[in-house]
């Protein structure tokens, strides 16, 4: 494996021809290494040629913003413009594959050894959405995290900043959603239609101007582009957002996903994490409100 240039073949006459040693000795082929030996080989160096490795990994950005990191799971801040996985334009440098690069430099992940599991991310925000992100460092975390998640065991909240005020400062939204894939773009329906599923959404007013409000948002299901989809279908989009709001074209939308919280009812491998509540302590989407704020007096 270490060295591709050298069949078995040989490899068995060299053995023959004590050109390979055991501990500065003659060996056979059938010889079983033990820790500690000696393995000496006089060999040319095209034979002894090392096989290259490539990880594309290793082309991400090492930029990497760590909310959160132990044994098991680590939280990301993923900035506005980062791609989670890659897709069809962008395959080198995304999230996870920083995460990768960051655990492979740090040694605690190496691909060769870990056939069967890789770095993964639990759950993921869109391309120009800013916030957490929950990476899984192995196997058993990772299917406990995609449990706790389906059972809501960990709420996600969300800031944005919305076109004018809501009529309710607080409001449970429930609707139905239906995804075209080709367009990446999602429809809203107040009532069921064949292949919706069905969305529902928390807001609560936190602060508001005369233009536009200040939300906190918790996600009780999480479809795809739900957040943007259903606040402008109530007639308040999300500011900036060229899908689905009024400024087409622009797609940096403020929302950003800067709070989670482990309610975890159950035994299990994270439990220990029950109780924590992880938030970005500089959340951009604050710093735009006030400004936009100020500006209107």
């Amino acid at each position: 494996k270490k060295f591709p240039k050298l069949p078995k073949s040989l490899m068995f006459k060299e053995i023959r021809k004590k050109n390979i040693k055991i501990n500065k000795k003659r060996t056979q082929p059938d010889y079983i290494l033990a820790e500690g030996d000696l393995l000496e080989l006089y060999l040319k160096d095209d034979a002894l040629q090392e096989k290259e490795v490539h990880y594309d990994f290793m082309s991400a950005s090492k930029e990497l913003d760590i909310v959160f990191e132990d044994k098991n799971i680590l939280l990301a801040n993923k900035k506005a413009g980062l791609l989670c996985h890659p897709d069809g334009k962008e395959y080198t440098d995304t999230l996870i594959s920083r995460i990768k690069r960051y655990l492979f430099e740090k040694g605690e992940w190496n691909p060769n050894e870990s056939e069967t599991f890789t770095p993964a991310l639990a759950n993921r925000i869109d391309r120009n959405t800013s916030g957490i992100v929950i990476a899984a460092k192995n196997a058993q975390s990772l299917r406990e995290l995609n449990r706790l998640l389906k059972t809501r065991e960990i709420e996600k909240y969300y800031l944005t900043i919305v076109h004018s005020v809501p009529e309710k400062t607080e409001n449970t939204l429930c609707a139905y959603l239906i995804k075209d894939e080709r367009k990446n773009k999602v429809t809203v329906f107040d009532y069921e239609k064949e292949g919706s599923k069905k969305i529902e959404t928390h807001y609560r007013v936190i602060d508001y101007c005369n233009t536009c409000s200040l939300l906190e948002i918790e996600l009780k299901t999480g479809r795809t582009h739900q957040i943007r989809a259903q606040m402008a279908h109530i007639g308040h989009p999300l500011l900036n957002d060229g899908k689905y709001g009024y400024e087409a074209g622009r797609f940096r939308q403020e929302l950003c996903s800067y709070k989670l919280v482990f309610n975890i009812k159950s035994e299990g491998p994270l439990d220990y994490l029950n109780g924590r509540v992880f938030e970005l302590n500089d959340c951009q989407i604050i710093k735009k409100f006030k400004e936009i704020k100020k500006n209107e007096k």
